[in-house]
């Protein structure tokens, strides 16, 4: 693996670079939460991102990308934060959603609905975990049935939904038939988040602010061309944008502001820290974890320019990133004490945020268990949903119990 950029790369990086320094006098500043004009000026800064081709590096020319592969969208965000300005608002849609629509999509959604969301004129959601149906995301129990007219009508509830509150559009993973296995009766939709029927409720976090969201469907009618992919077909476009959310998370350690070297810039500032040996073993052992995070994220690179599809192995990834983080923000609590959790620290935001960022993409003990049995072929956990049609699962469930 070579970690030098080829030619053709570096004339892209030096294109890229020469682009932000010629206009990051345009890029909004951090203003707080996104809403009001800081929301609209960044939907205008990523439309600026997408016009110069910084968005959508990886999608087809055919439907406004660059055709680029994923070395170049990681110098691009590599560039990005060189440049301290913002990248693109709509990750997830972007990143997850947008990927889906180009693999599963029929030619009228991705005519309709890539451009919008390329150019931040239309930001999406991603409505999969609900209440009881987070990490075992095939055990979701929001039903679609079929109308008579072909459409379909939705009811029921997902959570920890980010940006709903001012999303256009959600892509929605629904059960449509309850008498088969519960990873066979599933369907995607294309849901607005306008239409009468759909109700958005804040939850708010320890930072004060409310990035999730619960969403409830209350009889959404959809027409029937909002469904993505194959009617009971939906746990496979379900595993295309679960794919590229574990390349998100995992090649986003930089672009989180994860960096190896930032945590030793904390005890440079205080003279005791410095000299203490329980600080300095623990800010050497976060800095070896996220360069683990880096390399790896080197070597998803490499396997998919060579067109393999990342592993489960990739939750990882994300688990020793997360854990990396929260041990360094409890070094900074330790460190620089309670102005540590001020509004205006560097590492306030930081420690309020990633309990929630635990969850994300799957907890920790779901991931392990994957690898586990994906990756090192050890004995699976007993269940009991193997083969059982979802409408009996409870019933199965209850029996267990009394026994």
């Amino acid at each position: 693996m070579d970690l030098n950029d080829t030619p053709e790369q570096a004339q892209f990086r030096e294109r890229v670079r020469a682009w932000l320094e010629a206009h990051k006098h345009e890029a909004p500043l951090d203003s707080g939460p996104l809403e009001g004009e800081y929301l609209a000026a960044r939907r205008a800064w990523q439309g600026r991102l997408a016009e110069a081709g910084l968005a959508g590096i990886t999608w087809p020319k055919d439907v406004g990308g660059q055709g680029l592969g994923p070395i170049e969208q990681v110098i691009a965000q590599q560039e990005i934060s060189r440049a301290r300005v913002p990248g693109i608002l709509d990750v997830i849609g972007v990143g997850m959603l947008g990927p889906t629509l180009i693999a599963h999509g029929s030619d009228e959604q991705k005519a309709r609905h890539l451009g919008p969301m390329l150019h931040g004129d239309e930001v999406w959601c991603q409505l999969f975990s609900e209440p009881a149906a987070g990490s075992d995301l095939a055990a979701v129990q929001t039903r679609a049935r079929q109308a008579d007219d072909g459409g379909w009508v939705i009811s029921g509830q997902k959570v920890w939904t980010t940006n709903a509150q001012f999303a256009a559009y959600g892509l929605l993973l629904a059960r449509t038939n309850p008498d088969v296995p519960k990873h066979k009766g599933l369907t995607m939709f294309i849901v607005p988040m306008d239409a009468p029927g759909v109700t958005v409720r804040g939850l708010r976090q320890i930072s004060g602010e409310a990035e999730f969201n619960e969403v409830f469907f209350d009889d959404l009618h959809v027409p029937a061309d909002h469904v993505v992919g194959q009617v009971d077909g939906g746990w496979m476009t379900a595993l295309t944008t679960l794919m590229f959310e574990r390349v998100t998370i995992g090649l986003g350690s930089e672009g989180l502001g994860y960096q190896e070297g930032r945590f030793a810039k904390l005890i440079a500032s205080d003279e005791a820290a410095a000299t203490d040996p329980y600080v300095r073993r623990q800010l050497g052992e976060i800095a070896a974890e996220l360069l683990a995070v880096k390399f790896y994220g080197y070597r998803t690179l490499t396997a998919l320019q060579r067109g393999q599809i990342p592993g489960p192995e990739a939750g990882l990834a994300k688990v020793t990133l997360v854990n990396a983080a929260v041990t360094a923000g409890d070094l900074a609590a330790d460190v620089v004490g309670p102005e540590a959790l001020a509004a205006d620290s560097e590492w306030g935001y930081m420690i309020s945020f990633l309990p929630g960022l635990k969850s994300a993409g799957g907890t920790e003990e779901i991931l392990r268990n994957t690898v586990g049995e994906r990756v090192l072929g050890l004995p699976p956990e007993p269940r009991l949903d193997k083969g059982i049609p979802f409408s009996e699962l409870r019933a199965k469930e209850k029996e267990a119990v009394a026994r």
